[in-house]
């Protein structure tokens, strides 16, 4: 994965749990709701958790250097950009909620109670990004600075320098560093993360490695599978331009 691609750095220590960043999320995706998420939904992308008075736990997708969502995803609905975020696209979704089982943070949702359901997950900012904005609306508006935004291969400097010069104040891990071959958001604790309840054991090998060494040994599940579900992605949209010519239709 090219190493000046983007990435957060997310300093649990700095944290003083203001959820200016939950806030800005749902305003920068002009989600409805306020500041109090505390879990991932389809419209609150990023969420804080308080396990203390002074800790507090950011939650969003973890934008993995080889992802396993879109390794499982059939038509390529999710994909990694060079430029570091994995991004979603609705038009391909079959909504077969494979990459919701496959994300090893259960970070993907789906919109349950939409007619025309997507699977939500922070983006990136990407809409900020095209319209020339330099900074997620998140980081953009921490007054501490909990959430800095950089090249991964920076960020990840600017980690190391921090645990060294303060080894007492934080947990040695980066998380996010190697975690399941690596992503492009990693986290700094005062605490070790499995208090924090972090997962752990995912080792440093990228999971769609291990995932397809197993589909190998059984190629017929991945080529009929896979074009039955390309069969059904087509069926879906195909209804759905039909549903709309005839709605046109009928409003002449």
């Amino acid at each position: 994965m090219e190493p000046k691609s983007r990435a957060l750095l997310i300093d649990i220590k700095r944290c003083i749990g203001c959820r200016a960043c939950v806030a800005a999320c749902k305003q920068a995706h002009a989600f409805p709701g306020d500041d109090t998420a505390t879990e991932l939904s389809a419209t609150a992308y990023t969420a804080l958790v308080d396990k203390s008075e002074d800790i507090h736990v950011r939650k969003l997708c973890m934008h993995c250097l080889t992802p396993s969502c879109a390794s499982v995803c059939p038509v390529g609905a999710l994909q990694k950009t060079a430029a570091g975020p994995v991004e979603y696209d609705a038009v391909r979704c079959l909504g077969c909620r494979y990459c919701m089982v496959a994300c090893p943070w259960s970070v993907p949702r789906y919109e349950w109670s939409a007619l025309a359901p997507s699977v939500r997950k922070c983006d990136f900012c990407r809409e900020r990004f095209a319209q020339g904005g330099e900074l997620p609306a998140c980081v953009e508006a921490c007054p501490v600075e909990a959430t800095v935004a950089g090249t991964r291969e920076d960020l990840v400097r600017e980690a190391h320098r921090r645990v060294a010069e303060d080894p007492k104040g934080y947990d040695p891990q980066i998380y996010g560093e190697t975690e399941a071959g690596g992503t492009s958001v990693l986290f700094l604790s005062p605490v070790p993360f499995a208090e924090l309840g972090f997962r752990q054991g995912l080792g440093s090998e990228p999971l769609p490695g291990l995932t397809w060494e197993m589909l190998d040994k059984i190629p017929g599940v991945v080529t009929i599978g896979g074009t039955t579900l390309y069969a059904l992605w087509w069926i879906t949209h195909r209804r759905e331009e039909v549903a709309r010519a005839e709605e046109a239709a009928r409003a002449r």
